[in-house]
């Protein structure tokens, strides 16, 4: 996608507001961006898009966030986020690049799925366990967490 540019925001400067959107705990986005890398998208307007890279062991990477502006969103931003991951894990040597979605998110999975990732396992109830209070997208309670990969 033409004028966007992608690279790395300082975790301290990490945007909240946008990271928000993807989750809704200010707690969980923190615990993360601690042990990872934080990457906006730029457009010449400022910071359209964020997703946050983090490792989970020697062979694989993890995105553990990924949001577009309301505003921005269906017009190649996520993809191309999505595409600058994929090479990131593969300059750092990766074998796999993984990330996770609510069972309710389902414009998330048909986006992932579009993107190359192959669900990979469900971990049962981790909306319900990890986070206070209940999620609700597209009318359905988020309980699980659908896996998603992509080798590389």
């Amino acid at each position: 996608m033409k004028g966007i540019k992608i690279k790395e925001i300082d975790r301290q400067n990490a945007p909240m507001e946008l990271l928000l959107l993807a989750d809704p705990s200010e707690e969980k986005i923190n615990e993360y961006l601690e042990k990872g890398n934080c990457f906006g998208a730029y457009e010449k307007d400022g910071l359209v898009g964020v997703y946050v890279l983090v490792l989970k062991d020697i062979e694989t990477l993890e995105i553990m966030n990924i949001a577009v502006n309301d505003n921005k969103q269906g017009k190649g931003i996520g993809k191309l986020m999505i595409l600058d991951a994929i090479e990131r894990a593969k300059k750092f040597k990766a074998k796999k690049l993984v990330v996770g979605t609510g069972n309710s998110s389902v414009g998330q999975l048909a986006f992932y799925q579009k993107c190359g990732f192959k669900m990979a396992g469900i971990e049962k109830d981790y909306f319900i366990k990890n986070y206070p209070k209940p999620i609700f997208e597209n009318g359905i309670q988020c309980k699980d967490m659908i896996r998603l990969e992509i080798a590389l």
